[in-house]
């Protein structure tokens, strides 16, 4: 026999109901009648908990609440176990095929050398060809923060030599000392 943490199948959040993992089972079910669906998926219909943990226990299965707020709340009869360990599988390939992004960033400074800037760009195309986004960072220093429009110009040049991979998500912007543009890769249609 199992008994699982008695929390809620159902916290409502916002007005939504949110599914959590934690089950009622077996013993932990405090309802006095329950709506007993078996493996099929069949109706049996409505008994006491302890008529339906009785039923589950013949049949070497656990009873579980799997709708609490119906009237009365709804079990399973089900191998719970087996339940569990198929949901972790689903999670786990799941989380196998999402793909995270991250944000590379490329510092450049307002007056580059040629061969610095194509360093730079290239290192900004193979993040986006890795599927990262690229933070390009201009660092002012000292009097430089007066030639903004220089800044502007590199960080167009740099969008312009990343066009056919890339698309700008943010313009060029002043934050502080320092101006920033975000580029993303261009998405496949």
């Amino acid at each position: 026999m199992r008994v699982v943490n008695p929390l809620l199948f159902f916290i409502f959040w916002g007005g939504e109901p949110v599914i959590t993992k934690d089950f009622r089972v077996n013993e932990g079910i405090r309802a006095r009648e329950v709506r007993v669906v078996n493996t099929d998926g069949n109706q049996l219909g409505i008994f006491s908990s302890r008529e339906a943990l009785r039923l589950a226990e013949e049949k070497q299965l656990d009873l579980v609440e799997i709708s609490p707020a119906a009237r009365p709340p709804v079990c399973k009869i089900m191998d719970f176990g087996k339940y569990k360990y198929e949901q972790s599988k689903r999670e786990k390939e799941a989380r196998k095929k999402q793909k995270t992004i991250s944000v590379k960033e490329v510092k450049l400074r307002p007056n580059i050398e040629d061969h610095d800037f194509e360093v730079k760009a290239r290192n900004a195309i193979r993040f986006l060809k890795e599927g990262d986004k690229v933070k390009a960072t201009i660092i002012f220093r000292g009097r430089e923060i007066v030639h903004t429009q220089l800044g502007q110009k590199l960080l167009k040049r740099l969008a312009e030599r990343v066009q056919d991979i890339s698309q700008v998500e943010r313009h060029p912007r002043l934050e502080g000392r320092n101006m920033i543009m975000i580029l993303s890769p261009k998405q496949d249609v």
